[in-house]
């Protein structure tokens, strides 16, 4: 009955908010999980080690902070929506300039600036959709957004299982070139947010004149610090769990593009599911509880996960893995937005979620050296990570507080 009340009286400017900023990062991950699945063909393609292009995502993650803290600034002193759209278009001309990559070198430095434009989005989009909602909406939309993670994963899947050698052949470019052509499609987007989304009505010049990053810093230093520690747990259970999968498919179960996609496209639905059910009930067990429940449950399907020796009992150990990592997951814009300062809403969030990416980007090289010590054994590097992950998020979140129902415009109490 709640989240039919939740859904109910909504605006169309809040529908639109709600749309724009769940492709913008479904379309942000779309791209960067083209990445994970081509791994392999591009070591072969420059000459390098898996380990070597597994620093591409390194370089990813890393700059996200830098995204995540300059766009935050820009969002917070010129509005959420104009600097939106400009990081929209600073990301889909990085994902095509990916496909013309000269070598080595030069493929890396766009994967890095790629994850500065990468890094902007989430914040943005998360402040304005949660400034723009009503409260009672929040949990629900939380889930909804978060899961346009596992949904541009799911893209990327669909996209590399049904198109890869097809892309290849069409554009006369190596097949993994050729995916990152598709990079240019969410430049589309910046044309619905310009005719369609408004300003959020959270967004002030007193507060873009007041939220200096100094006085923010000064004033919720321990806000900031443990939410940094939070989100690299949190990044190390998204990416300890999804990053190196397609590889342990592709390397130690010697799958196939298609067996290898259709896994993918399995567990990113569960991924979808698991955000929306936790962020759902996040809004009446409340935040702490639906993240600690999430993290907990995904402790014993860990082995199934990692272990399991067929294709089937593979894709049911990964739907359910997703389906509480990205549980987890779910909760987190709503819980972020609202621990945030209010004078810095734009800011906190995205550079609070980066940095932590920031500390968890050495996830995938050490993900894959550890299984090239074990005789390319990816499964214990993955069930190291996932639990290690998943407990540090439980006893980080009981540590901390919650503020479900703040309002936000008002200031939010420090950890």
């Amino acid at each position: 009955m709640a989240a039919l009340d939740a859904l109910r009286g909504w605006t169309s400017a809040q529908k639109h908010v709600v749309a724009a900023s769940y492709l913008g990062w479904t379309l942000d991950a779309f791209d960067f999980f083209l990445m994970v699945f081509v791994i392999k063909d591009v070591a072969h393609a420059f000459g390098a080690t898996k380990t070597d292009i597994a620093w591409a995502t390194t370089l990813t993650l890393a700059l996200r902070p830098v995204g995540a803290f300059i766009f935050g600034r820009l969002a917070d002193r010129f509005g959420r929506r104009p600097v939106l759209m400009a990081d929209v278009a600073l990301y889909s001309l990085l994902g095509l300039a990916t496909a013309f990559s000269p070598n080595l070198i030069g493929f890396l430095i766009i994967r890095a600036l790629f994850g500065v434009a990468m890094g902007g989005e989430w914040g943005i989009g998360a402040s304005l959709t949660m400034e723009s909602i009503k409260p009672e909406a929040r949990g629900i939309v939380s889930g909804l957004l978060q899961s346009g993670y596992p949904t541009g994963y799911l893209l990327a899947a669909i996209v590399y299982r049904n198109f890869y050698e097809p892309l290849g052949a069409l554009t006369g470019l190596a097949p993994w070139r050729s995916l990152f052509l598709v990079g240019i499609i969410p430049a589309l987007l910046i044309l619905y947010i310009r005719r369609h989304v408004p300003e959020s009505p959270g967004w002030s010049t007193e507060h873009a004149r007041s939220g200096t990053v100094i006085n923010v810093l000064k004033k919720h230093w321990q806000l900031a610090l443990y939410a940094i520690l939070l989100m690299t747990a949190f990044n190390f259970f998204s990416h300890g769990t999804q990053d190196a999968y397609p590889t342990f498919l592709q390397v130690q179960h010697h799958f196939d593009v298609h067996t290898t996609g259709n896994i993918a496209i399995i567990y990113n639905i569960g991924a979808i599911l698991g955000g929306w059910t936790f962020g759902l009930y996040s809004q009446s067990i409340g935040r702490r509880r639906a993240i600690v429940l999430a993290a907990l449950l995904a402790i014993p399907v860990s082995y199934l996960w990692a272990y399991s020796e067929t294709a089937t009992m593979l894709a049911v150990g990964a739907f359910m893995m997703q389906f509480f990592v990205q549980g987890a997951w779910g909760v987190i814009p709503a819980h972020l937005n609202e621990l945030s300062p209010p004078e810095a809403r734009g800011t906190f969030p995205g550079t609070v979620y980066q940095l932590g990416n920031f500390i968890a980007s050495y996830n995938l090289p050490l993900q894959t050296g550890i299984a090239a010590a074990n005789g390319e054994n990816y499964s214990v590097a993955l069930i190291i990570v996932a639990i290690a992950a998943a407990l540090t998020i439980v006893v980080l979140t009981l540590l901390g507080r919650e503020a479900r129902d703040v309002d936000m415009k008002a200031t939010v109490p420090s950890v």
